[in-house]
């Protein structure tokens, strides 16, 4: 709204200065600052009405004793954070832009979704929230409506996408590409099912799930900028699409609101994200991947959610497999997620977190260097 307002403001009355307001780069700056303020001037107004109405954690059996002194801190903190990212993006970006009204789709919907499963843990008293079918079923809604569009209809979103619509960018090879074809759709709810569970899983240490979702924000911000920008694009060979540089905005809002709610996430929490935050930015980081067609950078770019994915399968099924084997389940980790396994191991839990913030940066130049060592 505000880019509409001094857009017009110089275009009719010529007045100097405002037209800065133009370029992604300087929006991109106003909308980190605006979520991090609005972190900040929501966060402890949300977290004292989450005491007051006692909406707070169970203890949680599944985790390491040690989570038993946090029952009872204040939950749905996921609120602070989407709105920290929903009122910059409606402020500063272009809201005719086909992927900024999908992106938000896709924040809406999940959040939505993640809300009811913290509110039916919390107010409704069920400990296993809403039903893992339901979750699943809203997951591929999501999915399905974004894949379908760009396969669909390319040319609402981008003159550009219309050839590669099915096609995704290969890592560390010029000018292949890798064409899903009727799979494509499949592909998308996959991207978007898996990286919002992953996130959801990776959330169970204070501080862990969203400083890994603001160091991948960053990321995507300068990729979906040179995607967005003919000249570097140009310049890294890869495909230019002219209106990708609007997603910089809302990755840089992500980025600020990530920094804004690691305020009161860091350890010891004084509120925590539950599924409302979780399952929305995780959808969001696959959603954004899918739009740049760098679905294929994901597992780098969200290693440590894959690592905390993936830890979880493999302690499933050599659980399973060992008890239909031998009679008596056996456990690869001392406890899964992975990072669960490094608590039980004597690691204190900032440690662990930091560590984990370590890999995602390191994760972060290796994903960046792809675009050059090719």
């Amino acid at each position: 709204m505000l880019f509409y307002f001094f857009t017009y403001l110089h275009r009719t009355f010529g007045i100097p200065g405002f037209g800065v307001f133009r370029y992604i780069t300087f929006r991109a700056g106003a909308a980190a600052v605006t979520a991090l303020i609005i972190s900040f001037w929501l966060g402890p107004k949300i977290i004292r009405k989450l005491r007051e109405l006692q909406i707070g954690e169970a203890a949680k059996l599944e985790a390491p004793k040690t989570h038993l002194v946090k029952a009872g801190t204040p939950t749905m903190g996921g609120l602070i954070v989407l709105l920290s990212i929903l009122i910059p993006a409606l402020l500063w970006t272009d809201l005719k832009n086909v992927y900024i009204l999908l992106i938000l789709f896709v924040t809406v919907t999940l959040g939505t979704v993640g809300f009811l499963d913290d509110y039916l843990k919390v107010i409704g008293k069920k400990p296993k929230g809403l039903i893992w079918k339901y979750k699943i079923v809203g997951q591929v809604f999501v999915g399905l409506i974004v894949g379908g569009v760009i396969y669909f209809f390319p040319q609402w979103i981008d003159t550009e996408l219309v050839r590669m619509k099915s096609s995704t960018t290969v890592p560390f090879f010029k000018y292949l590409e890798f064409d899903f074809g009727i799979f494509y759709i499949p592909m998308v709810i996959f991207v978007i099912t898996a990286t919002s569970n992953a996130v959801n899983l990776t959330d169970g240490l204070d501080g862990l799930a969203i400083g890994n979702v603001g160091i991948v924000a960053f990321t995507l911000a300068i990729i979906t900028y040179i995607s967005g920008h003919a000249i570097w694009s140009q310049y890294l060979t890869i495909p230019y699409l002219r209106g990708n540089g609007e997603l910089t905005i809302y990755c840089s809002a992500i980025t600020g609101a990530s920094l804004g709610f690691l305020w009161f996430n860091s350890h010891p929490a004084q509120v925590f994200m539950g599924d409302t935050g979780s399952l929305a930015l995780g959808g969001v980081i696959g959603a954004m991947c899918v739009l740049i067609k760098k679905e294929l950078l994901l597992p780098t770019l969200g290693g440590v959610f894959l690592m905390e994915s993936i830890s979880v399968i493999i302690q499933r099924m050599y659980f399973k497999y060992t008890k239909k084997r031998y009679g008596e389940g056996k456990r690869v980790f001392k406890m899964a997620p992975i990072h669960h396994h490094f608590e039980l191991l004597g690691w204190s839990e900032p440690k662990i977190v930091m560590r984990f913030y370590i890999i995602a940066i390191l994760l972060m130049i290796l994903s960046l260097a792809t675009f050059k060592v090719r």
